[in-house]
């Protein structure tokens, strides 16, 4: 380990060293890794402010500084999700300019997210905004008006999409933990991609308002990824909970006292083979989780294969349909985006309402066959990645053929969007690299308000010790 949020936090607490401090030295890293493109925009002024003000009340009211888990810890915003005050977010896109933003939010007042107050209230203090795909429609963090992020354990590779820049700050050492979202991997691809801990939470457990709609109907989420099973958990422990809606708020469920069931899926099927490296980490897992105890039940393909297919359907149709409305809703020039962002508007726009309704009935069809296989097993250990991360440009986003982009994202993370449109906790975390060094990531899905077993689970893959992060936290003595 050479640090996480939690340690950062620590040494800020204890006075051996200060908010500020930390600030300056993420701003400096920042600069100093501005070629990494996983920064997109920075308010350093803003973030020195923050850190500062979290100072003053340390030394003024100890105990209230000290109820923050994440007091004075730095961190960066995604380019995509509710906003953050003072972050001019603009989705990856030229449509959205940032001096538009930032004056539109002087001229209305514009004010944190929920979420993003949750942010601020844990102590965290933010300073920019990560590197996104236009409209996160890309397991690649490109976006055509830049910055190109690349993956900090081999620069020619990709750090996944579409937290891609979140991601690669926090292996980088940037920042400890940087916000980020999931619609359909996007959370755990890029933390698998680059070596760190991503979960996706439970529908509902993250707040969504007041201003970012349902959240896709209810595929996306938001929270963190982080260098540490303990940040993630501490992450949301403070950030879930009473999220108003608008789906009902799950109640967490404490894991089982004793051993648990846990599905082997060690196979991706035909259309979407996983290679043998990869494989053989999920087993290692099994081993692992099968040594401290648990009993480990295999899970044929077949169980999953519909599932998968009809939450591969429903990620696309909801995320085109979703596009073609804010386009209209907000007036936007679509000319102006890139080639795949009009196609899945168009796309969208001419979804006969009979053929989305198939499609998000499929999804409810597929929560519903991910809960009759969770009455055999409490929960499912499976394949995160299907391959290493692959060279920039794997994910080209300057044609329009939907179909064929959506089958390069499937092909890359196959049971990625599962979790998604079931509405299932999911997480991945790192077990072991591959020949190249680069991590072999495995995930673990659990029946909704599971996070507690998840974290459980994880904490026997972790203890073991199979993965290294290569750069230190900036502002953290090793």
């Amino acid at each position: 380990m050479t640090g996480d949020a939690t340690a950062l936090a620590g040494a800020i607490r204890a006075g051996r060293t200060s908010a500020e401090a930390a600030m300056t030295a993420s701003i400096a890293a920042a600069a100093a890794q501005a070629a990494l493109g996983a920064v997109a925009h920075l308010e350093t002024g803003r973030g020195l402010r923050a850190a500062r003000a979290l100072d003053a009340e340390r030394a003024a009211d100890p105990a209230r500084f000290g109820a923050r888990p994440f007091g004075g810890v730095p961190t960066l915003a995604k380019d995509l999700g509710g906003p953050f005050a003072g972050l001019p977010v603009a989705a990856g896109s030229r449509l959205f300019g940032r001096a538009d933003a930032q004056a539109d939010e002087q001229a209305d007042g514009a004010a944190d997210s929920d979420l993003a107050a949750r942010f601020r209230a844990a102590g965290f203090a933010p300073f920019g905004l990560t590197t996104s795909p236009e409209f996160g429609l890309s397991l690649s963090s490109e976006p055509a008006i830049g910055p190109v992020c690349r993956n900090p354990l081999d620069p020619a590779r990709t750090a996944g999409g579409s937290s891609g820049g979140a991601a690669a700050a926090v292996a980088a050492g940037i920042v400890a933990i940087a916000h980020a979202t999931d619609a359909g991997g996007s959370i755990r691809v890029p933390a698998a991609c680059c070596g760190l801990v991503g979960l996706k939470p439970t529908r509902g457990a993250i707040p969504a308002g007041p201003g970012f709609g349902n959240h896709l109907g209810g595929i996306a989420s938001e929270l963190v990824v982080s260098r540490s099973l303990r940040d993630t958990a501490a992450a949301f422990a403070a950030l879930s909970g009473q999220a108003r809606g608008p789906f009902a708020d799950p109640s967490p469920v404490a894991p089982p006292a004793g051993p648990v069931r846990v599905g082997l899926v060690t196979d991706t099927g035909t259309l979407t083979p996983t290679a043998p490296e990869r494989l053989a980490a999920v087993e290692d897992a099994a081993r692992a989780l099968e040594a401290a105890g648990h009993r480990i039940v295999p899970v044929a393909w077949q169980a999953l294969a519909d599932a998968v297919a009809a939450a591969g359907r429903a990620f696309g149709g909801i995320v085109a349909v979703n596009l073609a409305a804010l386009a209209a809703a907000a007036g936007l020039d679509l000319d102006r985006a890139e080639p795949m962002t009009r196609a899945f508007a168009r796309r969208g726009a001419l979804t006969p309402a009979p053929a989305l309704w198939e499609t998000l009935n499929g999804a409810v069809h597929a929560s519903r066959a991910l809960w009759d296989l969770f009455g055999q097993v409490e929960a499912l250990l499976l394949p995160m990645l299907a391959t290493a991360p692959p060279p920039l440009g794997a994910f080209p986003t300057d044609h329009d053929d939907t179909d064929l982009h959506l089958a390069r994202m499937a092909a890359f993370a196959p049971t990625a969007a599962l979790a998604n449109v079931a509405g299932f906790p999911a997480m991945t975390l790192p077990f072991g690299a591959d020949a190249d060094g680069l991590p072999l990531p495995v995930q673990i899905m659990a029946p909704m308000a599971q996070e507690r077993l998840l974290f459980a689970l994880g904490g026997v893959l972790e203890r073991e010790g199979r993965w290294t992060l290569r750069h230190a936290v900036a502002g953290l003595e090793p």
